[in-house]
């Protein structure tokens, strides 16, 4: 399938510069860093993540786990500046929820604020690259960006909460 033309036209309205990477279906950062051929480590994975009551958008390399409770830590750090309750637990969204809420398919998510309505944190380790792939919406396409100008034209919020595989 195409990619949806709300996601396109938010990437030009904020005047991305980016290259669709037509692939194989992948269903995971590692998949599809192994059929590009490319370091896992540029490869970014979005887990939609739930708190106590929020949705939000945690983004780590594709050579990496999700540490939880390191990104619960940086969440409550977040919370803590905008003088808001500390959350209490955290997990992955349900893929119902996601289905309905989200643009794209599941595990293909664009990792772009503006899109989501939802706050994203970005792992630290992932910020060390120059370019990153990251999901478009199809599971048989990436997008292809700076993280330099990803990092300028989304409101991320940086942490560190990686953990090795």
């Amino acid at each position: 399938m195409a990619i949806s033309k709300k996601i396109l036209k938010y990437l030009e309205d904020k005047k991305y510069k980016f290259n669709i990477i037509d692939h194989k279906t992948t269903f995971t950062a590692w998949d599809k860093a192994q059929t590009e051929k490319v370091d896992p480590k540029t490869v970014a994975k979005a887990l939609v993540m739930r708190t106590d009551k929020d949705y939000l958008l945690a983004l780590i390399s594709g050579n990496k786990n999700l540490d939880k409770q390191k990104l619960l830590k940086v969440i409550n750090i977040q919370r803590k500046k905008q003088g808001l309750k500390n959350s209490k637990k955290i997990n992955f969204a349900k893929e119902i929820w996601m289905k309905k809420n989200l643009l794209g398919k599941v595990g293909a998510t664009p990792p772009f604020a503006g899109l989501l309505k939802m706050e994203i944190f970005v792992d630290s380790l992932l910020l060390k690259n120059k370019k990153i792939y990251v999901g478009s919406g199809e599971y048989t396409q990436s997008f292809l960006i700076n993280i330099s100008e990803y990092i300028k034209k989304e409101e991320i919020i940086k942490g560190s909460f990686s953990k090795k595989k």
